[in-house]
């Protein structure tokens, strides 16, 4: 066989029978590989329109791109040339209009659309191009205004038609025909497409979550607890929000390093630990994870306070594993905590009851096992971006809470009780601090007198003016003493919070200067201090032993300390048993406690 050869022409021929083969056209080629490009977007190829592009088409549009008939044709310029990139952009803007039913048969409407309502459904298809990428626009594109296609069009009657791109070239992109009915109904685009948007938004977010590799593979078998989370965000609007914002951890190389049996919960990291070894139902999964997402919403950390943290995890089990069975969520493990007779008590009730017998409740096992709580102070895990965590807890709950009321209906009167409490919680401390000092300590009141020149004296002379000054009485009825604990247990973190909201109430209320004694194993008087002081200047001495009382018999025997002068105490809890003969307040840590019954107000610092 002789081989082929080339012409000039582009042309091969074969020698022996003379054939020539046609030459490539490149529009039919870059067409070809556009409808290609089209195909790749799964939402758009479900839109089973059917793409003309013969040269004799009488619907084919004159100097435009391409249009739309109601009978779910696409309608090509073969003429055209553009790259693969600019026709898959055409083709979708004319499927798009398909999908959207922009294009249905004439007799459904008893008039056409006029050239604005088509300019609206051209730009409400250009704005939905813009955020679903399926090739490049042959032309640039304008800024369209937001607004769906009837206010647009409204708009554009009453402005005058913007320039908007000629996809259609000198006639409309979208034509309505006729339709007899021995031909039957034509189909609707429309529902073919919500469908497949949904399945590959669907098949994306599987992508997305690790479910499957792409988003045209199978989808990886679902673990139980996925499985069980998933059912919360579609079927159980209660703690659906709070389950949408948890993340999962089962590694069961971290469980045994934590002595994790089955569950535990962070509220600080949003984080759910789970035990991957152990084998649960579905119903139970469903049990165990609406149990810590509880803990973590109704912040059962938090509300420990100075108590014992397994025992309060305890009874927060008892009354959290009530809830579930009263509200029927999945199905309780075995060897769960539950007594019928503490129904309708609260976590702290049912503490101060199981409290009088610790030895039997140290037997007793949460989630997390025996002696251990499965609320964790600290995520186990490197700290995640930041979020208001008391913040997101509660509008979850409480969005939760009003969906579940109208469309599953009853739920426990305690758990209702704690979610309504969620939604005025209390003021935080810098705050509740600054309403005992607008109570206890005033603010001096300011005298003028003509024995001390103005400040603006000078600028008028001949004008006597009074000078504003603060007499000593003002001085000295106007402070308050601070007795700050300095041993070494005392964390400098809530050192530097308390001084510094210290010192910005005491500048606020124009406190001219505040009595403050160091105090560990012995007072160190330091006399009065201003507030800019208080702050940035203080040398704390001491950081020995604990022993308050000694500081506060100093202030109170103190001839220059007024006797009606308030003592604010900073101490992180690990001290002696004070006594205090005046108006106080306490500042401690969160979670710390005081070894006697506080008399005044205590501020827990965060």
């Amino acid at each position: 066989m002789t081989p082929a050869r080339t012409t000039r022409s582009g042309t091969s021929a074969t020698s022996g029978k003379g054939a020539k083969e046609p030459v490539p056209d490149p529009n039919a080629e870059a067409f070809a590989a556009g409808v290609r490009l089209l195909h790749t977007n799964h939402a758009l190829a479900s839109v089973g329109a059917r793409i003309c592009r013969s040269p004799d088409c009488e619907l084919c549009p004159t100097n435009g791109w391409a249009v739309a008939d109601s009978n779910g044709t696409v309608h090509a310029d073969p003429r055209r040339r553009a790259e693969p990139a600019e026709w898959a952009w055409v083709l979708a803007h004319c499927l798009l209009h398909l999908g959207f039913g922009h294009v249905p048969a004439a007799e459904g409407r008893r008039t056409a659309p006029d050239d604005h309502e088509l300019a609206a459904r051209c730009a409400v298809v250009i704005r939905f191009q813009a955020t679903f990428t399926a090739g490049r626009p042959p032309f640039d594109l304008p800024v369209l205004p937001a607004g769906d296609e009837e206010v647009l069009a409204a708009r554009w009657r009453r402005d005058g038609l913007p320039a908007l791109p000629d996809v259609g070239g000198t006639g409309p992109d979208q034509l309505l025909l006729p339709w007899s009915e021995h031909h039957g109904r034509p189909e609707d685009w429309t529902v073919a497409f919500a469908a497949a948007l949904t399945r590959t938004m669907s098949a994306a977010m599987d992508v997305a979550g690790g479910r499957r590799d792409e988003l045209t593979g199978e989808r990886t078998p679902e673990r139980p607890w996925t499985k069980a989370l998933n059912w919360f965000i579609s079927s159980y609007p209660l703690l659906g929000g709070l389950a949408a914002g948890i993340t999962l951890v089962a590694d069961a190389e971290l469980a045994r390093a934590r002595g994790i049996a089955i569950a535990a919960v962070s509220a600080a990291a949003g984080e759910i630990y789970l035990n991957p070894l152990r084998h649960y139902s579905d119903q139970e999964w469903r049990f165990i994870l609406a149990h810590e997402m509880l803990h973590a919403a109704l912040r059962h950390g938090d509300r420990c306070g100075a108590r014992d943290p397994y025992l309060f995890n305890v009874a927060a089990d008892y009354v959290i594993n009530g809830w579930l069975l009263e509200m029927g969520v999945g199905e309780m493990p075995d060897g769960l905590l539950h007594d019928p007779e503490l129904k309708g008590l609260s976590a702290e009730e049912v503490y101060d009851r199981i409290v009088r017998d610790q030895r039997r409740i140290r037997r007793l096992a949460t989630l997390a096992g025996k002696g251990q709580p499965d609320v964790l102070g600290e995520p186990l895990g490197p700290p995640r971006d930041y979020v208001d965590l008391d913040d997101f807890y509660r509008r979850g709950l409480q969005q939760g809470f009003d969906l579940h009321e109208r469309e599953r209906g009853h739920l426990p009167a305690g758990l209702v009780e704690e979610i309504r409490a969620l939604a005025h919680p209390p003021l935080p401390w810098d705050a509740q601090l600054a309403r005992w000092f607008d109570e206890f300590v005033p603010s001096p009141v300011a005298q003028r007198s003509y024995a001390r020149p103005s400040r603006r004296q000078a600028s008028t002379p001949d004008i006597p003016r009074a000078g504003r000054y603060f007499p000593p009485e003002e001085v000295a009825r106007c402070t308050f003493g601070v007795v700050l604990d300095t041993s070494g247990s005392m964390d400098r973190r809530l050192l530097g919070k308390a001084l510094g909201a210290i010192a910005s109430y005491a500048a606020a209320r124009e406190v001219p200067a505040a009595r403050v004694v160091f105090c560990d194993a012995a007072p160190y008087d330091a006399g009065y201090l201003p507030p800019e002081d208080i702050a940035g200047r203080v040398r704390v001495r001491g950081r020995g032993g604990t022993v308050l009382q000694p500081g506060i018999d100093l202030l109170e025997r103190a001839a220059d300390f007024p006797p009606g002068a308030p003592v604010l105490v900073i101490t992180d809890g690990e001290c002696d048993v004070l006594r205090v003969r005046r108006e106080h307040a306490y500042l401690v840590p969160q979670g710390a406690g005081l070894p006697f019954t506080p008399r005044g107000p205590v501020f827990r610092v965060r």
